[in-house]
């Protein structure tokens, strides 16, 4: 099996610290960044023109000791809207979240499939929060420092999930795939499959591993979405607004995160799979739905794509 260490070991070591609700595992290296991501669902959720409804997300960052002080509207950050980071970058992760939520309910509603798993699930609130339609069953994978958190802050509230959801505490390191097929999923069956923010942390190889074991275990009729950046030089963005006002604002610097490392196509090796494959930016969706962000010079966001796919059929 492919090493995925460099990722994995970043994710949610938590750098030997423990929050208060249990948080190991979320409170530094990558797993910080899904307190990120949850606290612009937040932030998202508290706008007049908001195009996603979270309200698990702030709850998340309140738990957390490690993003002490961090704004779940966007009135309470400096400068408001116009902060690179609680303004701009938290309308796209809104953005994002809005775009993968259409996704996988066209996927579910539509395309017929009933099995949803979430790689990498982090601090996704899906299984509670949108309109699954009868027998949906949503498998999270995720470590179980991170799950473990996730449930404590959870348990606390009045939080039913809106299908069966079965969470699958496993390291990607490990039998991932074992562990999700002891867990219940049926490889015969059509599955709807999301990878959202996770491959820009993964080596090449991980990616691809990871890539192909979905596409082993996918049935005819089954989809997948993944987010990627264009294989470039990143550190060309290090000064832009995005990644300098999360380092200086959070103390995150994403680019130590990010694998820099030649990156796969992977819209393409599926596509030579036979899967029917889209790849759109950012911006197609901010043009779609009238607010997202918009490009601009020295633009972190600028490689970035989202891709969507669906399986070959019979």
């Amino acid at each position: 099996m492919v090493d995925t260490t460099p990722w994995n070991t970043a994710v949610e070591d938590g750098e030997g610290r423990t929050g208060r609700a249990g948080g190991e595992g979320v409170d530094g290296g990558v797993g910080l960044t899904a307190l990120l991501v949850a606290a612009a669902r937040a932030i998202e959720t508290h706008r007049h023109d908001s195009l996603v409804q979270d309200v698990y997300a702030e709850h998340f960052v309140l738990a957390a000791p490690a993003c002490a002080g961090w704004p779940v509207r966007v009135q309470e950050a400096p400068d408001g809207d116009a902060n690179p980071l609680w303004g701009r970058f938290a309308r796209y992760f809104g953005l994002r979240t809005r775009v993968l939520d259409d996704f996988l309910l066209r996927s579910v509603h539509t395309g017929g499939a009933r099995q949803v798993v979430l790689l990498g699930a982090g601090l996704d609130s899906r299984a509670f929060r949108l309109d699954w339609p009868p027998g949906c069953v949503i498998f999270e994978i995720d470590r179980k420092e991170v799950l473990a958190f996730k449930h404590t802050v959870l348990d606390g509230l009045p939080a039913t999930p809106t299908a069966a959801r079965v969470p699958v505490p496993v390291d990607l390191r490990a039998d991932w795939a074992g562990a999700l097929t002891d867990a219940g999923f049926d490889a015969a069956a059509p599955s709807v499959w999301l990878a959202e923010g996770l491959l820009f942390y993964l080596t090449a190889a991980a990616e691809t591993y990871l890539i192909d074991t979905v596409d082993r275990l996918s049935a005819p009729g089954s989809a997948l979405a993944f987010e990627v950046k264009l294989d470039k030089d990143l550190l060309e963005y290090r000064d832009s607004p995005l990644y300098t006002s999360t380092a200086q604002q959070i103390g995150i610097d994403l680019l130590s995160l990010f694998d820099r490392g030649t990156r796969p196509d992977s819209a393409g090796h599926l596509a030579g799979k036979g899967w029917s494959t889209s790849v759109r930016t950012p911006f197609d969706f901010t043009r779609h739905h009238g607010r997202g962000p918009s490009p601009e010079q020295n633009d972190a966001l600028a490689g970035n794509r989202w891709v969507f796919a669906d399986s070959p059929r019979p």
